[in-house]
């Protein structure tokens, strides 16, 4: 699938330069068909003006006046042999009127972009008028046209890129969820055995010591199959006091710890702290992280879980003195498969993050870590 997806960003990239590409060639092309255009517009334009002024009389004439009135696209500046002003045409008359630097920061505009067309009075030599010209709408919208086109096209290519990225992530939460379903679908069957089992050894006579820890795991395999049962679905989410549901955890790891494990759980809040979560949840996602720092020391060390607030946040720290994570890895354990043990498939924290995002609409991340020293996991969840 991600092959697939990389596949489909290349084949749009390498449309999308092809498309860029042919259409800045073509509106090249045709701004310079435009342009050659507009200036033999410019030339017929300045041809009749002169005309006017030396065969007012002529019967041509009002082919002259007619040229002149039908050029309503190009602007023109036309200036005596000290380039001062003497007329203008397809300018803005509302600029002229209130800014009296309008036409001369035209003038100076047209200059630079093209050379002006000349007119010397054949009577006299010392006359010349020039003809200065900038450039219509239609070929302004010709030159920017690639450029609207690429925005569109890069716009194309992000929305599909997000649309296939969306299709990877639901097919991926898909096979979560149908996993997670079908393994608690697996556990149900011998779990509800033995729970039977366990009804049947309470009448046996000497079996209640066997009977009562039987009982402890027969419990903590239903929890499990409760929690994959609820993967893929909405949970319910309860306002719940954090404090003693984390510490409810952290006693039930501490007994199936090292005895040089050194387990704290502390409220840096003068008062209970609640947040809307899923009880099993939840304590799965706490129990991954536990897990997670008993690997990481090897049987020696501290585990700390430190509960605080801000304005709008519940934070839950949990911080190891392990051998700690280095920095470019920090993103990279949440991945799927990532695992730095001999045995597991690395799912533990992947799955973590996805039920404090998905499911509580928070975030967990690495807050800290520097290697031979520990790390640090905390989880932010709204008030």
């Amino acid at each position: 699938m991600l092959r697939g997806l990389f596949n489909w960003k290349t084949l749009l990239s390498l449309l999308a330069i092809g498309i860029v590409t042919g259409t800045i060639f073509y509106s090249q092309y045709l701004a310079r068909k435009i342009s050659l255009r507009e200036r033999q517009l410019v030339e017929q334009w300045a041809e009749a003006s002169q005309f006017i002024i030396r065969a007012p009389m002529d019967a041509e004439l009002l082919v002259a006046t007619r040229i002149l009135t039908e050029n309503d696209i190009v602007p023109i500046i036309e200036t005596n042999e000290n380039d001062s002003i003497i007329n203008f045409v397809n300018l803005d008359s509302t600029s002229v009127i209130s800014s009296p630097s309008y036409l001369v920061e035209q003038l100076t505009e047209f200059k630079q972009l093209h050379p002006p067309v000349s007119w010397t009075d054949p009577t006299d030599a010392t006359k010349i008028n020039r003809y200065y010209y900038g450039e219509s709408a239609l070929l302004n919208q010709v030159r920017y046209f690639p450029i609207v086109q690429l925005c569109i096209v890069a716009l194309f290519i992000a929305l599909t890129i997000v649309s296939l990225h969306s299709s990877y992530r639901s097919s991926q939460n898909q096979i979560w969820a149908g996993m997670a379903k079908e393994t608690a679908h697996q556990l149900g069957t011998p779990v509800s055995s033995l729970q039977g089992w366990v009804e049947m050894l309470r009448e046996i006579a000497g079996a209640e010591k066997v009977v009562v820890e039987l009982e402890k795991d027969v419990d903590r395999l239903q929890l499990i199959t409760d929690r994959f049962g609820k993967i893929g679905s909405t949970p319910k989410l309860e306002s719940t006091e954090l404090v003693s549901q984390v510490s409810g955890m952290v006693d039930y790891m501490k007994k199936r710890a090292g005895g040089k494990i050194v387990f704290s759980v502390e409220s840096r809040s003068s008062h209970p702290v609640y947040a809307m979560i899923s009880p099993p949840l939840f304590d799965w996602v706490i129990e991954n992280l536990l897990k997670n720092a008993l690997d990481a020391m090897n049987g020696d060390g501290s585990i700390a879980v430190v509960i605080s607030e801000t304005d709008t946040s519940v934070l839950i720290d949990v911080s190891d003195t392990g051998k700690g994570i280095p920095k470019p890895q920090w993103s990279s354990v949440f991945t799927p498969g990532f695992t730095t043990k001999k045995r597991g498939w690395g799912l533990g924290l992947s799955l973590s993050k996805r039920i404090i995002a998905q499911y509580h609409r928070g975030t967990l991340f690495v807050k800290h870590s520097e290697p031979g020293k520990g790390t640090t996991f905390t989880i932010s969840l709204k008030k």
